[in-house]
């Protein structure tokens, strides 16, 4: 009688065609089976088990090993582990620490069948310093010795079993991964004027003994910078005003109480003030010839 312990398991539920992969994913999305990532989600659920069973998984195998992390399916680390111990090209992976401490480095040494040495793979609290994942909130500080063997593993059945693991990457090593996005300048609406207060109504009493509302209407009072800046200049009444609205206008922005954009819309406001006013002498000119002709 045979000793030997097989390492087979039931391949499970067997999904023959597209209806009945995405009707299964429909159910599990709405159980208690599904993680948290697919819960609700069967179009993803579908996705995943399609992904597994490209690299040998089943559709329960493949919920629970596959995991989108940062837009790219990963595997975990032990179902990676399985799959290259499945393979018929895995001669043995042995996974061991060395030192402690700062100097604890976690080992994966696994061996393809054919290859005439292991494939070897370190990973250590250094490397792990380096990498600015040392003390990191989260499993680097409860379980460092852990995640040391997970990314040593991850290193290792990748460089070795490539064909078994299609590429994938463990979730635990693209968890750690930084998506650095350019940094975008908040966009600050201020309005150029502030909000004026509604008018405040007053009683009063007319000529006939009539007591009456009166609204008294005030100007808002502009204390923005550039709203004093755009009054200013509306109010402008020679190129001499403008010329002088010009220089401190080029002073506040060398100050810093301008922003780039600010000088600029108001420089524009000021080229078309001494416009209208070219204009209006232009005009007053013509007027004065004409009547001096005339008279």
């Amino acid at each position: 009688m045979s000793t030997e312990i097989s390492t087979q398991r039931a391949g499970g539920l067997a999904l023959q065609t597209f209806d009945d992969a995405f009707r299964f994913s429909k159910m599990v999305s709405a159980s208690e089976f599904a993680p948290k990532d697919f819960k609700g989600k069967p179009e993803s659920c579908l996705l995943a088990i399609q992904h597994g069973a490209e690299v040998g998984l089943s559709p329960m195998q493949s919920l629970q090993s596959i995991a989108v992390i940062n837009g790219r399916p990963t595997i975990w680390g032990d179902a990676a582990l399985a799959l290259v111990q499945s393979s018929p090209v895995c001669e043995y992976v042995k996974e061991y620490t060395e030192g402690d401490g700062d100097n604890l480095t976690a080992v994966c040494e696994c061996k393809r069948r054919g290859y005439p040495a292991p494939t070897v793979s370190r990973f250590s609290m250094a490397d792990a310093k380096r990498a600015g994942l040392a003390g990191k909130s989260g499993p680097w500080s409860q379980y460092p010795a852990r995640m040391l063997a997970l990314r040593a593993r991850g290193f290792a059945l990748r460089n070795a079993f490539a064909d078994a693991l299609r590429g994938l990457i463990t979730a635990e090593e693209a968890q750690d991964y930084q998506i650095n996005e350019p940094a975008r300048e908040p966009v600050v609406v201020r309005p150029k004027f502030d909000e004026p207060q509604p008018p405040k109504p007053q009683i009063h009493t007319d000529e006939r003994g009539v007591v009456r509302l009166k609204t008294q209407r005030k100007a808002p009072e502009i204390t923005d910078p550039v709203g004093k800046a755009h009054l200013a200049v509306s109010k402008a009444q020679t190129l001499g005003d403008c010329n002088t609205l010009r220089d401190l206008i080029t002073t506040r922005h060398t100050e810093g109480v301008f922003t780039d954009a600010d000088r600029d819309e108001l420089v524009k406001l000021l080229h078309h003030r001494a416009e209208m006013l070219i204009e209006s002498e232009d005009a007053g000119t013509e007027a004065t010839t004409h009547e001096v002709a005339h008279g």
